[in-house]
């Protein structure tokens, strides 16, 4: 599957998610059994630790479509770009969202610039360039703040020697997902 035809799945799925019209695919027992001897999923997915930000349901999908990877402010370390990587070279996902999100919580502990405190510095330290160039925008600084730092950290793996860098078909792209209404904004 192409990154586009994997991103195109991906917005479909989040229109229905939106609409409530769910079809819940590759939910049941047979899909459940047939991913027992390995996995081939579509889309790499970056996105937040908050629990209101679930993958699988606002992109309508079911066991094995999404290889996701969740930490507060979907930021990146050598963990997370490791398995990463491991999706892109050994199971040839195509695609890599980063998913921010509206309201997000650990952006807007990165807004005044301040250090939190014990290991939620290290998150809010990486998020600090984003906030600083959104506060160059026009509009709100927190959801600039967020779609900034998506871009930010899409742009940073793009660029991840050797593996990420030089994959044939890889696309990476960033998004924003809006509670209030349940779209994906892909930007």
């Amino acid at each position: 599957m192409t990154a586009q035809d994997a991103l195109t799945l991906l917005k479909e799925g989040n229109k229905r998610y939106q609409s409530g019209q769910y079809e819940h695919p590759n939910t049941d027992t047979a899909r459940r059994d047939s991913q027992t001897g390995g996995q081939e999923p579509f889309a790499i997915i970056l996105s937040c630790a908050d629990s209101r930000v679930a993958p699988e349901l606002l992109f309508d999908r079911g066991i094995g479509d999404l290889f996701i990877i969740r930490v507060a402010g979907n930021v990146i370390d050598d963990h997370a770009i490791g398995s990463i990587e491991y999706a892109v070279a050994h199971l040839k996902t195509k695609l890599i969202v980063v998913l921010g999100h509206e309201s997000c919580g650990a952006v807007g502990a990165s807004l005044d610039g301040s250090d939190p405190g014990a290991h939620i510095g290290s998150i809010t330290t990486k998020i600090h360039p984003a906030v600083d160039r959104a506060k160059q925008m026009e509009g709100d600084l927190l959801t600039n703040s967020v779609k900034e730092n998506a871009k930010m950290v899409s742009d940073a793996l793009r660029s991840c020697d050797p593996i990420l860098s030089s994959a044939e078909g890889l696309e990476v792209v960033a998004g924003y997902y809006k509670l209030s209404n349940g779209e994906v904004e892909f930007l």
